[in-house]
């Protein structure tokens, strides 16, 4: 088995760490750049940055910034939010991002992945899915997870992968922010269907809600913010308690 990967997420707004449920009721969480620097110790993964309100805004991502953290840290660092051209994808890159995750935008305009695909490697893109399940169907949703597309979830990934997406990052609106676990149904679904990693975000309460994520669907990695932020799991301990269920993550010494 591959080793699982833990990566925290910097929700962004007004340039402060910021968390809610279920898309809504926002609070401040902390000043990001000592967050990243503290998860790095902590040995986490990967960071991830998503500047929340930069699509609603219609404005690009706080660039200043993304370079100010990507000075601190040593891990591979994902920034989205507000990216919707090559031009604004190749900005993050040179601000410092090793990734880039891309929602609003590629649902607009798809041929979008392609293209920073094709500029450079698939192993940049990161699709990123706002999911919310109503009556048995998982549908894609946008603008910071205010607008229903016609996309649903499953077709949406497998297109995704086929356009150069190569990684996946799937937020489930109905778990987020709940700490009640992830939404496993569209995670096994999804992860189960396409070829590339799988990123598990929403829900995360538990040390038993990893396990079950990484036990239960293929996701590749689980991203959390709130129980990470407020110190309620500290990702060492987490990391150990998956190494004893047999689940295998790197080990920071």
């Amino acid at each position: 088995m591959l080793k699982k990967r833990i990566i925290p997420c910097l929700d962004i707004q007004n340039g402060r760490t910021v968390k809610g449920i279920n898309f809504e009721g926002i609070r401040d969480a902390g000043d990001p750049i000592e967050l990243a620097k503290r998860y790095v110790l902590e040995g986490a993964d990967e960071l991830v940055f998503l500047d929340i309100t930069a699509t609603i805004e219609k404005r690009k991502t706080l660039s200043a910034l993304v370079t100010r953290i990507a000075a601190e840290i040593n891990i591979p660092f994902t920034v989205g939010g507000g990216i919707s051209t090559l031009e604004d994808a190749a900005a993050m890159i040179r601000a410092g991002a090793d990734k880039v995750s891309i929602n609003s935008a590629a649902v607009k305009r798809p041929e979008l992945l392609s293209e920073i695909a094709n500029e450079f490697g698939s192993q940049c893109v990161v699709l990123a899915i706002d999911t919310k399940k109503e009556g048995d169907t998982w549908w894609t949703y946008v603008h910071g997870g205010r607008t229903k597309t016609d996309k649903k979830t499953l077709d949406w990934a497998k297109e995704g992968e086929k356009l150069g997406a190569g990684e996946i990052l799937l937020t489930s609106m109905n778990s987020d922010g709940t700490k009640t676990g992830f939404s496993l149904d569209v995670t096994e679904m999804v992860s189960a269907a396409v070829g590339i990693p799988v990123i598990a975000s929403g829900g995360a309460g538990s040390m038993e809600h990893f396990k079950d994520v990484f036990t239960k669907t293929e996701a590749s990695a689980g991203l959390a913010a709130s129980i990470f932020h407020y110190e309620e799991i500290a990702i060492p301990d987490l990391k150990n308690y998956l190494t004893n269920q047999n689940i295998p993550t790197r080990i920071n010494n």
